[in-house]
């Protein structure tokens, strides 16, 4: 079918042994299998729903019964339980933005250096040396991360600074996570404060403080901030840990499945239509609207195997129940 057409793409190009045997589960129709699940028990709720509306002088009344929001609520867990194996493998296909920021000096380069294990940005005592977006592409236990040296944020009259700034806050709006990375030796002050302002609200901010080396502080993570030094190392075994945290990656990539953003898109649609039929039929009882959400719930999840139409819910209904003998 369509998701394991996908998967043999995703296994050609899988960046890591734990990408290339979720991609494989995904090509021998784990995900498909799972899918095909979550379609069959939709399918049997709906024929459920529309023969109580379609053929109501058989008196199959099914909208009162109290079993049915029973198989509302376990179809919910089922589908929140394939959607979380999805986002991790999802997380092992296509890796995850980590756009590091702060003032200009704060040690980004020397960050995004030590986290890359090279000398892939160029590191002065001068601020403002990084003048354009730096990507490194590295692993912690197998979880991609695409890291971002940006340039530091700060009022500059230097045209070349000025675009390097501007370049920062594009990339900084297609994150999926920030570092915010502060000098601790000058310790976190109101520039740094603006900056922590001006992020997009709907992103996770990771505060780094850096050069421990410098100001003593312990190593470590206090309360929800890293403490480290870029230039030693000390410290980001806890960094990796927290990252690992945030992003919600497990290390055990058993039981995985290589998912793409449309498969999660599908998925999550799946879910909000089916709490909106339950929603419908507790409160209003409204069976049209009920099998509605459930149809297009049905058909969201349809996308990822790329089956089933609509003759095929009539067959159902008619090898389910003995109508029209």
């Amino acid at each position: 079918d369509l998701a394991q057409a996908e998967a043999i793409a995703d296994l050609i190009d899988s960046g890591s042994a734990k990408a290339a045997r979720s991609a494989m589960r995904s090509l021998q129709g784990e995900f498909s299998n799972k899918v095909n699940f979550l379609v069959d028990t939709l399918i049997n709720l709906r024929l459920h729903i529309e023969a109580a509306l379609d053929f109501p002088e058989e008196e199959i009344d099914f909208l009162s019964d109290n079993r049915i929001t029973q198989k509302f609520e376990n179809l919910k867990a089922e589908i929140s339980q394939v959607f979380e194996k999805a986002r991790q493998g999802s997380l092992l296909r296509e890796g995850l933005n980590l756009v590091i920021v702060g003032q200009p000096n704060a040690g980004k380069s020397s960050l995004l250096n030590r986290l890359a294990g090279r000398d892939a940005a160029i590191v002065t005592h001068i601020p403002g040396t990084t003048r354009d977006v730096l990507k490194e592409y590295i692993q912690i236990d197998g979880m991609p991360l695409h890291i971002l040296d940006t340039a530091g944020l700060r009022d500059s009259e230097d045209i070349v600074e000025q675009e390097g700034i501007k370049r920062t806050w594009n990339e900084i709006h297609q994150a999926d996570l920030i570092a915010l990375l502060i000098d601790d030796n000058a310790g976190f002050n109101q520039q740094d404060q603006l900056i922590l302002d001006q992020l997009p609200s709907r992103l996770p901010v990771l505060r780094i403080h850096n050069k421990i080396d410098i100001s003593q502080h312990a190593a470590g993570k206090s309360e929800s901030e890293i403490y480290l030094s870029a230039k030693t190392g000390e410290g980001f075994t806890e960094l990796e840990i927290e990252l690992k945290k945030i992003i919600g990656y497990q290390e055990d990539a058993e039981g995985l499945i290589i998912a793409r953003r449309r498969h999660l898109d599908a998925l999550e649609t799946a879910s909000e239509e089916i709490t909106a039929a339950e929603n419908q039929l507790i409160k209003n009882q409204a069976g049209e609207l009920v099998a509605e959400h459930l149809r297009v719930a049905q058909d969201a999840l349809s996308t990822i195997t790329g089956k089933f139409t609509a003759d095929d819910l009539l067959g159902e209904i008619f090898s389910s129940f003995c109508i029209g003998k």
